[in-house]
């Protein structure tokens, strides 16, 4: 099932035509990551602490609608697919039922150093409720 984050469209992030700028998208689709981690009791900073890291190798985005001031927009992210070292999210960002935004993001799990390695055993089973396979 799908974790949900809401958030409000706050004015700095408009472009000059009263939209979201497309490069705020990609950081409301983090913070529903991060969001998603913490709320699973796997936060980036209890990742990085442990060294670890999980870093995003790819992203590909559909925009479909734009959000403006004052909109609630609800954020859903579940993973959809894991290996050994690397997984994927697939993230959408609605407003009232309507679909704005879809994205499947490509995340590596890395050591400290940045090279990539398998994820502790801990991370893969707190994250279960996360998985839509």
């Amino acid at each position: 099932m799908a974790h949900e984050t809401s958030i409000d469209v706050r004015f700095s992030e408009l472009d000059p035509y009263g939209h979201v700028n497309h490069a705020v998208y990609v950081t409301y689709l983090e913070i529903g990551r991060t969001t998603a981690l913490a709320d699973c009791g796997v936060p980036i900073d209890k990742m990085a602490k442990d060294g670890y890291q999980m870093v995003v190798t790819g992203i590909e985005v559909s925009f479909k609608r734009a959000a403006g001031p004052g909109d609630h927009l609800v954020i859903y992210s579940e993973i959809s697919e894991t290996k050994r070292a690397s997984g994927i999210w697939q993230q959408q960002i609605v407003r009232d039922g309507e679909i704005l935004v879809s994205a499947n993001v490509k995340v590596g799990i890395t050591n400290a150093q940045g090279r990539p390695c398998r994820p502790p055993d801990w991370l893969f089973p707190s994250l279960e409720s996360l998985f839509s396979f």
